[in-house]
């Protein structure tokens, strides 16, 4: 049972106000029946008499092991009745022996009181739209009586009777229960629960959670997908009639639970809140978590074998997990970033009324069953402040952080007052633990095999390049499979504000690469180093290649500077925001000072923006544009051709398709790669036969994970290997036969691939093969 301000016995109430919303809590534990307004006609009783005492309340709270919610909109349903009921019984005061004189003869009167205290003492109450059918009933019997026997004296001590019949009805129906169900109304049966059931669905919590969750899917959903995450999650997917988002509706495996588990959680749950982890556990989160793990694992086993419940390994976990997501973790945050489906998840203010968002890899943004309480969102806003060691008040009401879970990586932002006066808004972006990959991008159609091969040659020519788009289109993802091309004998330097590039899995796999956070530039003050201040820095790091997260600020005039000089010997690579190649130009040089003499340093400019399909309704991502920065121009790259398009989107093939100048040879960027290469000085035939030949390399392996029916061949463990392959078998040929000769590349490097994947897959390669 939750905390109760005051000692609250079973069936009385309390009321607290949340935000905006003032709440009812109703006491039900010891109750033998789970309250159900929907099913039973006392709860529903038990609730409008406590409305008419409390007419301002908002949402309803059963507490009873689990909290039974009920939201604004079925709360106003029962405001209008109570409101009603109130407005009778508490006023008009005609149910007394008094109003019998009214009525007209003592029988008739006593019949006439009868059946108004039948309606407003009982059905009012219990059955309200069986109230207005009786209502209906007893106004048309005592017209029908009026008008039969034309006695004058009738008719005067009919009136009255009649008035308040009448007025009843014009009440009810004007209230909006009897308006949702007036058309189906005809054959209606006193006592029945079919209209309640379809109108008055709680969300139900376990007590221990704050979060409320719509257990029960929609009655007039459709459902068209159907998941599960792990043993004891499940997701659906709806269709509504209301709107035209969809509805994500996850059920967690804290909603599969027996009571008697329940009560342990709720038990070990308070004894844990009384251990608050301090400021520097949170140094180490992935340590902390385990810690609770283990002390959560040793609470729940001594909490059953105190009240004789037996655990199985298996469940002991699962309750331990649950237990600290919801102490120490994020909630069901934590759940929805499980879904590997799950892009974005948004999180508004005012918390308490407003459902999380979230981005679905396949059905775009949807609405989910989940509505996260004032006190959830506060907590995990202030463990944000924790983990990122940042601050989020009034005073720096941006916070820009990122998430590391098990197995999960996430960006976050964070905004509180005064820059949103409704309170604490989160915004998560979840990023891929592995890296993106070029044949992944392939295979989703995001790019094609030709523009693949292309910006593997750019990677190993080592070029400047920057990914521009709109956010959501894909530049980090798109920025991490071009860090899976350097080779692994290169050192890496990574600057960003939130970890953003898979910096821990591409050390895994055996990269020399060293991560820098620098400060944000939403921020002021603080300890860590300027953007600026640390690209300056990574020149005196030695001969590496340079990826910047994000160019945001001044750090843009750093990086400009350093690659002017000559500073960076290797590849430099970043995202910005734009949607074009101008774009790109004009933020850089107008918006972040660079002069325009210094965007030359730019050698490649990839675009990548989402695609939307004629009804509005989804959207793909795709890259767009690779063009070349020119460097003969003065003033303008457009008006001047300073930008040349190698590939250019084609909406009607969906494909990423390569310009004349491509084709033709005319880029100059691609002969200076060559200029530096002895086997392909003035040979344009040369350069084009390699990059061809990286393109079908990347084909090769997107057609292999289909013919083998394993998405993991595509994963970055597997291509950066083959990539190691691929430069060793090109620099055999180059010594053994004086040039690249592609055919014989591809050759070897293709027996190598199968060679490496059966030894990787074993017998179940061999079968397939």
């Amino acid at each position: 049972m939750p905390l109760f301000k005051k000692k609250v016995k079973p069936g009385e109430h309390e009321l607290t106000t949340e935000g905006a919303d003032n709440i009812l809590h109703i006491n039900y534990e010891g109750i033998q029946k789970i309250p159900s307004i929907e099913s039973d006609p006392l709860c529903m009783s038990l609730v409008i008499e406590k409305l008419a005492q409390s007419p301002q309340v908002s949402r309803i709270i059963f507490h009873q092991q689990k909290k039974y919610e009920y939201g604004q909109i079925q709360t106003q349903l029962l405001s209008e009745l109570a409101h009603i009921y109130n407005h009778f019984i508490k006023q008009k005061k005609i149910l007394t022996l008094a109003a019998l004189e009214k009525f007209g003869p003592l029988e008739d009167a006593q019949i006439k009181l009868q059946f108004l205290q039948y309606i407003f003492l009982n059905l009012l109450k219990t059955d309200p739209i069986g109230a207005y059918v009786e209502t209906q009933r007893l106004l048309r019997e005592e017209r029908i009586t009026v008008k039969k026997i034309h006695a004058e004296p009738h008719a005067i001590t009919s009136k009255p009777y009649t008035d308040i019949l009448e007025e009843l009805l014009h009440l009810l129906e004007n209230t909006q229960l009897i308006q949702k169900v007036h058309e189906d109304l005809p054959g209606y049966k006193i006592g029945t629960r079919e209209f309640y059931e379809s109108l008055f669905r709680p969300l139900i919590t376990p007590d221990f959670m704050f979060t409320r969750l719509q257990a029960t899917p929609p009655l007039d959903g459709e459902e068209i997908d159907a998941y599960n995450l792990g043993p004891n999650t499940h997701v659906n997917i709806f269709n509504l009639k209301e709107t035209i988002k969809q509805l994500y509706h996850i059920t967690p495996p804290e909603f599969k639970i027996s009571e008697d588990k329940y009560e342990l959680l709720d038990l070990a749950r308070k004894v844990l809140v009384e251990h608050q982890p301090k400021a520097e556990e949170f140094i180490d989160p992935g340590r902390m978590r385990l810690t609770f793990m283990n002390i959560g694992k040793d609470l729940l086993t001594e909490l059953s074998d105190h009240k004789g419940l037996e655990l199985h390994y298996k469940e002991l976990e699962e309750m331990a997990e649950i237990l600290v997501r919801y102490t120490v973790g994020f909630g069901l945050i934590e759940t929805l970033l499980q879904d590997p489906e799950i892009q974005d998840i948004f999180i508004n203010s005012p918390a308490g009324s407003t459902p999380i968002f979230v981005v679905h890899g396949k059905y775009g943004e949807c609405v989910t069953n989940i509505i996260p309480s004032v006190e959830d969102v506060e907590s995990w806003a202030s463990k944000l402040r924790l983990l990122s060691a940042r601050p989020l008040d009034e005073a720096n009401p941006i916070l820009d952080t990122e998430l590391f879970l098990p197995g999960i990586r996430a960006r976050v932002a964070a905004i509180t007052r005064p820059l949103n006066p409704t309170g604490i808004s989160l915004s998560l972006r979840k990023h891929r633990e592995n890296p993106w990959t070029l044949p992944l991008f392939i295979e989703n159609n995001m790019l094609s095999p030709l523009a693949a091969g292309l910006l593997s040659f750019l990677i190993d020519g080592s070029r400047t390049l920057l990914v521009a788009g709109t956010r959501g289109s894909g530049k980090t993802s798109l920025l991490g499979s071009l860090l899976v091309e350097i080779m692994r004998r290169y050192r890496i330097i990574s600057i960003e504000d939130t970890l953003e590039i898979p910096t821990e899995s591409l050390r895994q796999l055996g990269y020399n690469i060293l991560p820098m956070k620098v400060q944000s530039a939403l921020m002021k003050g603080g300890s860590e180093l300027s953007a600026d201040e640390g690209i300056r820095s990574s020149l005196r790091l030695g001969d590496s290649a340079l990826i910047v997260g994000e160019i945001r600020s001044m750090e843009a005039l750093a990086l400009y500077e350093a690659m002017r000089i000559g500073a960076l010997a290797n590849v430099v690579a970043g995202t910005i925001h734009g949607d074009s190649p101008y774009g790109v130009f004009d933020r850089v040089v107008n918006d972040l000072k660079v002069p325009r003499t210094s965007f030359k340093a730019t050698d490649i400019i990839i675009v990548a923006n989402p695609i939307k399909s004629p009804d509005g309704l989804h959207s793909s991502r795709r890259v767009v544009k690779i063009t070349e920065v020119r460097k003969h121009w003065e003033d303008d790259p457009l008006r001047e051709g300073g930008f040349i398009d190698l590939m250019i989107y084609n909406a009607e093939t969906d494909q990423l398709e390569p310009t004349d100048a491509l084709l033709n040879g005319e880029s100059e960027v691609l002969k200076s790669i060559g200029g530096q290469i002895k086997e392909w000085t003035s040979s344009w035939e040369s350069i084009w036969e390699n990059i061809q030949l990286r393109a079908k390399i990347k084909q090769r392996i997107v057609d292999y994970a289909k013919e083998l029916s394993r998405k993991e061949v595509l994963e970055a463990k597997h291509c950066v290997r083959l990539n190691d392959e691929f430069h060793r078998i090109s620099d055999k040929i180059r010594r053994e036969s004086g040039f690249l000769d592609p055919k014989r590349i591809f050759f070897l490097w293709e027996e190598e691939m199968k060679s490496y994947f059966k030894k990787e897959f074993g017998p179940l390669y061999s079968s397939q093969d």
